[in-house]
């Protein structure tokens, strides 16, 4: 299926073979990420930071969160309701942090510079989807702290059923299959060193698309015209 040639390749998990200073968890609609976090909090003793405030994946994790009948306030920054997540996973009040404010992958990474003052060993944890743009976004913030190092992992890496997506077979839906594709899609023209990258609008530093992926992001264009997250 094509569009698992681009999922996993969105979905960065790098080895992680080094001591962890710090989690970022950032806010999205795939509360899987949430678990996630609370394992790495205890595999690495490292605190969290969680990012987000309310942007275009908050509507989704509203719903993500009424569907899975989680009794939470909706309406609220994505990291208010991850910390309480947290807290319901065991991890202790002040071993998070809060940074309400993003509304973007570029926030999530510019407005976690400004928390942080030293080198650190950040692991990030971001929707599948997003996690390679949110990495290139880090990597572009950190650049002023020298020893600063960037850890991605991807929280799951999708499972792609017939009309859904989600952690695995039988888990809870986390995207239909119709916003997957578009969200595919649109990651991989975002990615372009002519939209985001440094002959666009420069928000990231060049990341070489595998011919594989860009083959598969042409056919499914081709196949889906009506996409509305790509041109």
């Amino acid at each position: 299926m094509d569009e698992h040639v681009i999922a996993r390749w969105l979905a960065r998990r790098d080895p992680i073979d080094r001591p962890v200073d710090r989690v970022v968890l950032m806010g999205s609609a795939v509360l899987e990420s949430v678990e996630v976090a609370a394992e790495a909090h205890r595999a690495h003793s490292a605190p969290i930071l969680v990012s987000g405030g309310i942007g275009h994946s908050t509507q989704f994790l509203d719903e993500a969160v009424r569907r899975r009948g989680l009794g939470l306030a909706t309406g609220r920054p994505e990291s208010h309701v991850f910390r309480e997540l947290l807290l319901s996973y065991g991890v202790p009040d002040d071993q998070i942090v809060v940074e309400d404010r993003s509304a973007n992958c570029g926030e999530n990474a510019a407005f976690t510079r400004a928390l942080i003052s030293r080198p650190q060993t950040l692991l990030l944890i971001q929707d599948p989807t997003m996690q390679r743009r949110t990495h290139a976004c880090f990597e572009r913030s950190f650049a002023d702290l020298p020893g600063s190092t960037m850890i991605s992992h991807a929280p799951v890496i999708p499972w792609i059923g017939p009309d859904h997506v989600g952690a695995a077979p039988g888990a809870p839906e986390v995207w239909s299959r119709e916003r997957f594709r578009s969200l595919l899609l649109g990651e991989i023209h975002r990615l372009s060193p002519d939209v985001y990258g440094p002959r666009g609008r420069n928000f990231i530093d060049h990341i070489d698309v595998p011919d594989e992926v860009l083959a598969t992001y042409n056919r499914l264009v081709a196949a889906h015209p009506a996409s509305d997250r790509h041109p």
